[in-house]
C-alpha cells in the first residue's frame, strides 16, 4: 500500500500511546487527545474520509455515526461490551464491529477482592480517619474488623470475572 493509499483511522477518544503506534504503523491515524468527549462537529468532519474508527464506550454508534462515515469499513470498540454500537446499522452498511472481551476480567476481579477486603477491615472508615488529622488512641476494639481466614466466598454466576476472583 502506498503512502497515499493508507487508510485512515479516526480514533474518537484517547487511548495509550503504544496502541496510536500500533495504528500508525497500518493507517494514517487521526486521534482525539482530549478526555473530553469529542464534539460532533469535530468527529464528523473526520469520519468523513475515515476507513476504520477507533471508538470508546461512550461513542454512540448509531445512524448519525455511520451516516457521517461513508467509507468506514470497521468500528473497532474499546469496550468490553457493545452496548453502545447499534450493530443492526453497522451491519446494514457493511461495517465490521470488534470489541474487546475479557480485557477487564482480572482488574474486575482485583476490585472485588479489594471492596471485599475494605468492608471486612474497614480501610475506608480508618483511611478517613488518619487523614482527618483527629487524635486517636488505640484501644483493643478500635477498627476492629473481620478476618477471611476459614470463611468461604459464594459467587452467584461462574463466568469469567467470577472464577477470576
Amino acid at each position: 500500500m502506498t503512502e497515499s493509499s493508507r487508510r485512515k483511522i479516526v480514533v474518537t477518544g484517547r487511548i495509550p500511546e503504544s496502541g496510536l503506534e500500533i495504528l500508525r504503523s497500518v493507517g494514517d491515524v487521526w486521534a482525539w487527545s482530549d478526555d473530553a468527549p469529542i464534539p460532533t462537529e469535530i468527529r464528523d468532519a473526520q469520519l468523513a474520509d475515515a476507513h476504520v474508527a477507533v471508538t470508546l464506550l461512550t461513542d454512540r454508534v448509531d445512524d448519525a455515526f455511520l451516516a457521517a462515515a461513508p467509507q468506514l469499513s470497521l468500528v473497532a470498540n474499546v469496550a468490553v461490551g457493545y452496548n453502545n454500537v447499534d450493530v443492526a446499522a453497522c451491519t446494514a452498511r457493511g461495517v465490521t464491529v470488534t470489541n474487546t472481551p475479557g480485557v477487564l476480567t482480572d482488574a474486575t476481579a482485583d476490585l472485588a477482592l479489594g471492596l471485599i477486603l475494605m468492608v471486612t477491615r474497614r480501610l475506608g472508615e480508618g483511611e478517613r480517619l488518619i487523614r482527618s488529622g483527629v487524635p486517636w488512641k488505640w484501644g483493643m476494639f478500635m477498627m476492629l474488623g473481620t478476618g477471611l481466614q476459614g470463611l468461604r466466598l459464594g459467587i452467584v454466576g461462574m463466568g469469567a470475572i467470577g472464577t477470576a476472583t
